[in-house]
């Protein structure tokens, strides 16, 4: 039993996707919601980390503060594990376009931007060694080679397996947008 006015989905299938006059075009932003897949694993990452902390909790009352203090750390280092893994993702800028890894972060201005395009390829399923026919989103830099260039976002990964291949295309077309705004100006 759906309940839309629980979620947030009725806000985004909207045809008319057109910026607020509030907006600013100078903050990095994401064209496109996380998916489910993404969402879940940082979920169960902080529930792992909340039983971690509980653990800290007691060995802080139990045993010597430098166990306690390790515990607490790696809990911390989940936590963080987390919110970098909600982060990754394409964000998009009138400075350029951000590709952000579990990682690493990619800035590329949009002056070296050559092109922005959709492409059928064989793609990751959720990032994993296993490839099945999808989509992705290429993007092609000045000044590298045009041979192999690695996807922004594909139709298997986190963000948007098990959703509807609509939610891929739409966040596409914005990059895309935006790339086509920007390396004109």
């Amino acid at each position: 039993m759906p309940l839309p006015f629980l979620t947030a989905d009725r806000a985004f299938d909207t045809a008319n996707d057109v910026a607020l006059p509030y907006d600013d075009r100078d903050r990095w932003r994401r064209p496109y919601r996380p998916g489910p897949w993404r969402v879940g694993a940082a979920a169960l990452l902080l529930l792992l980390a909340s039983f971690v902390l509980f653990a800290a909790m007691i060995i802080a009352a139990t045993a010597t503060p430098a166990s306690a203090a390790t515990v607490f750390a790696i809990a911390l280092v989940g936590i963080a594990g987390a919110l970098r893994l909600l982060r990754m993702g394409v964000w998009v800028s009138s400075r350029g376009l951000r590709h952000v890894a579990f990682v690493s972060t990619r800035t590329t201005p949009w002056e070296q931007v050559v092109s922005v395009r959709t492409v059928q390829q064989p793609v990751r399923w959720l990032g994993l060694p296993r490839t099945v026919q999808g989509q992705a989103l290429i993007l092609a830099r000045r000044g590298r080679s045009a041979e192999s260039p690695a996807p922004l976002l594909t139709s298997h990964n986190a963000d948007f397996l098990g959703r509807d291949q609509l939610a891929f295309d739409r966040a596409a077309d914005t990059v895309e947008a935006w790339a086509a705004e920007y390396r004109r100006g």
